[in-house]
């Protein structure tokens, strides 16, 4: 946690100068995007919520997405990532919202993705959307945690810095 907490306190602190929510949607991560966010003081003011949505069914249940939705994108992918960020800023009417998926390992996925593969989106306002690809080529699992949470937090500190 140590090492995620450097990321999240720099973003913590701008989204308190602009007054700005944020709500989370992690798979892979297992939640450490969000203890990362709620282990700053004055989390209340920005953190409206979190999910970790590892499954297709608590993708629908929880982020209210169709299963034509999750069909019209491919996994493992940025278009994917992007899906969630955008239905999570949208079930908690945020400024913003982060997802990540991934192969934490230490095996792939079934898609063809090895361990270590990690998406991270970012949506904002104004239509303003990112998403990226992180390869660690690493099967250690605990280690791609922690690298995810730091690259979706990293991903969106940067949007935030516009």
């Amino acid at each position: 946690m140590e090492t995620v907490l450097p990321i999240a306190r720099q973003v913590a602190e701008r989204l308190k100068a602009r007054r700005d929510t944020v709500g989370v949607a992690e798979s892979s991560a297992g939640g450490l995007i969000s203890a990362a966010l709620l282990a700053v003081p004055g989390a209340s003011a920005y953190y409206m919520g979190g999910t970790v949505v590892y499954t297709r069914r608590a993708r629908r249940e929880l982020l209210g997405l169709t299963d034509d939705q999750m069909a019209s994108v491919p996994p493992g992918t940025e278009a994917l990532a992007l899906l969630l960020a955008r239905a999570m800023k949208e079930q908690l009417n945020t400024d913003w919202a982060i997802a990540e998926i991934g192969a934490t390992g230490p095996t792939g996925t079934s898609y063809g993705y090895g361990a270590g593969h990690g998406v991270f989106a970012v949506v904002g306002p104004d239509d303003l959307e990112a998403a990226i690809v992180l390869e660690t080529a690493s099967p250690d699992r605990e280690a791609n945690m922690r690298r995810f949470a730091i690259g979706a937090l990293e991903l969106f500190a940067k949007q935030l810095a516009g």
